[in-house]
């Protein structure tokens, strides 16, 4: 199957404006090979399969929606966005992963720093011209840093899983849908509606997601001005909103730019859910090739 998607690496990903693309063909199923089962021998991203881990992963997603709320999550972003933490390498982040195993994924309980390598080295298996495209997918999640106590140890259910629109009406597309209801803005009647506080074609941007490592590490990338593509930047930030790049829903909070940049998410989704496995690779041997693009991308330090 093929899909046209625009070149974005024809500006930085800083510049937010439109992008100036030029058109390229990229194979969206090349030599990577979609494996029938995950870690645990089920069915990638089964909600329902019947397992210890499941309990593990409905719990999360409970108390997940439950508490990401519109003013919640104004009041992190608002906290996170000054970036006062810490100040550190982006291999120094991908070394503090070692220490967390993502609770909300049915598919892999191995520390987070398997899952990036996995996923960046599948990307650079099928697209080995894409140079960006295999940093992205090695930092994909490295928002994930702040479960760590120097970053507040926030709880996993505002870190990690799932991430979704809040001010407006939830999709029943969202994992767990019904834990929803428990969130106070679900009855709240300026929250509850297909638009809510947003208007048609605002653009993601503008939009406020459930907190967690996605956008985080959007803001970590965006303000320490790396350079970056546009689209890579949008894969960071939307990479785990399923709802919209798996089930297409809230399409119509979407701009030009956000449709755009979405074929790029559709491509990396596949690398980031399927290559998840129980097989190590070597960081010593990978790590030179990622250490030449993360100097090539981004500063030495950045801030937190």
């Amino acid at each position: 199957m093929t899909i046209v998607i625009e070149n974005p690496l024809t500006e930085s990903a800083h510049v937010e404006s439109k992008v100036q693309a030029v058109p390229k063909e990229l194979q969206l199923d090349e030599g990577f090979v979609v494996p029938d089962a995950n870690a645990f021998g089920h069915t990638f991203r089964d909600y329902d399969v019947e397992s210890e881990r499941q309990k593990t992963v409905e719990e999360f997603y409970r108390v997940n929606h439950i508490n990401q709320t519109y003013d919640y999550v104004k009041k992190l972003r608002g906290d996170y966005e000054k970036l006062d933490k810490r100040e550190m390498s982006i291999w120094e982040g991908i070394e503090l992963l070692n220490e967390f195993i993502d609770d909300s994924d049915p598919d892999l309980d191995m520390p987070q720093i398997e899952h990036l390598l996995q996923t960046a080295e599948a990307i650079r298996k099928d697209y080995p011209n894409e140079d960006w495209l295999h940093l992205t997918g090695l930092i994909h999640d490295l928002g994930k840093v702040l479960l760590h106590p120097d970053f507040g140890g926030l709880p996993q259910w505002s870190v990690v899983g799932d991430t979704f629109p809040v001010g407006c009406a939830y999709d029943e597309s969202n994992v767990h849908f019904k834990y929803f209801k428990g969130n106070p803005d679900y009855s709240n009647p300026k929250y509850n509606t297909k638009l809510g506080v947003y208007s048609e074609g605002c653009g993601l941007n503008n939009v406020y997601m459930s907190f967690g490592h996605d956008d985080y590490m959007y803001l970590v990338a965006k303000e320490n001005k790396c350079t970056l593509p546009s689209a890579a930047l949008f894969i960071i930030r939307y990479h785990s909103f399923y709802p919209l790049h798996k089930h297409g829903a809230y399409k119509y909070l979407m701009n030009e730019e956000d449709r755009e940049n979405l074929k790029w998410l559709h491509v990396f989704n596949k690398y980031d859910l399927y290559s998840k496995s129980n097989i190590k690779i070597d960081v010593e041997e990978v790590k030179p090739y990622y250490l030449s693009l993360i100097k090539k991308y981004f500063p030495e330090k950045l801030k937190w």
